[in-house]
């Protein structure tokens, strides 16, 4: 008797005795599925027939887990490289957004009410610093970092010209029209062995929009192999001066990449 009563009192205890974790945590997993062997008919208003063990045997229409993902809208907060300028509504995939716009704060989701509120920033574009392609300001970043090499005849006079420039460019990889250049008010003129291994700077005009000024570096170039200069490897590390003072306080802006220090004996 004694035990029976105990019994039923560790039953009774046991879900109170029991540690239930506290976490719970939601997995998104859907599983679609059909049956093969589809259950019997019965007359309506009947007792359904029981089912069998074949009407438990399913197939496996869709796994949602492993279906792809859509691309989503956001709404841009501010000027994002590659993607688009403030109050601009863009399509991205969803890692891409949560991780790096929406959690960062540069965008929020396309919903209706933010639609109607970032409309007007979209139609209005003295609100705000827009740029004049999605690729502009990535674009002004790279062309700041660059050193320009700009290779100048040894032996013939010569004053430099937008289309010295373009060259240069394209011997860098970069396409840039000519009419998008615009060199400095005072001519550098040459051939000057003073002005070896200086610097200038040009303005590129991107889109006829954004400006961006770009450092240059002077070089000088024979075709007799006598009097070539030395070759300077990793020129763009090593410590240079203005062409003229002039230059300097534009210069001293322009972003400077790492240089190797001198060293006196």
């Amino acid at each position: 008797m004694c035990t029976n009563i105990a019994k039923i009192v560790s039953k009774s205890l046991t879900p109170f005795m029991t540690v239930n974790p506290l976490l719970h945590q939601q997995i998104r997993t859907t599983f679609i599925l059909k049956r093969k062997f589809a259950p019997q008919l019965h007359k309506k208003g009947d007792v359904p027939k029981p089912l069998r063990s074949r009407h438990y045997i399913y197939e496996l229409v869709e796994d949602t887990a492993i279906q792809k993902q859509e691309d989503i809208k956001v709404i841009l907060t501010t000027s994002v490289e590659g993607l688009g300028n403030f109050g601009e509504t863009v399509s991205v995939k969803p890692r891409y957004a949560y991780n790096h716009l929406l959690l960062p704060g540069l965008a929020v989701y396309a919903t209706p009410e933010n639609v109607e509120k970032y409309k007007e920033y979209a139609i209005d574009a003295t609100k705000v610093q827009k740029y004049s392609s999605p690729n502009a300001l990535f674009m002004m970043k790279i062309l700041s970092s660059v050193t320009l090499s700009v290779v100048m005849n040894k032996d013939n006079a010569w004053t430099i010209q937008p289309w010295h420039i373009k060259v240069s460019f394209r011997k860098c990889g970069y396409m840039v029209p000519e009419d998008a250049i615009t060199l400095p008010e005072i001519p550098i003129k040459g051939p000057n062995l003073d002005l070896e291994n200086k610097e200038f700077f040009v303005t590129v005009t991107m889109n006829k929009t954004e400006k961006v000024n770009v450092r240059c570096r002077l070089h000088h170039w024979s075709t007799d192999i006598v009097e070539r200069l030395p070759f300077a490897e990793k020129f763009w590390e090593q410590p240079s001066e203005a062409v003229c003072p002039e230059f300097e306080d534009v210069l001293v802006q322009i972003p400077k990449k790492r240089q190797i220090p001198v060293t006196t004996v």
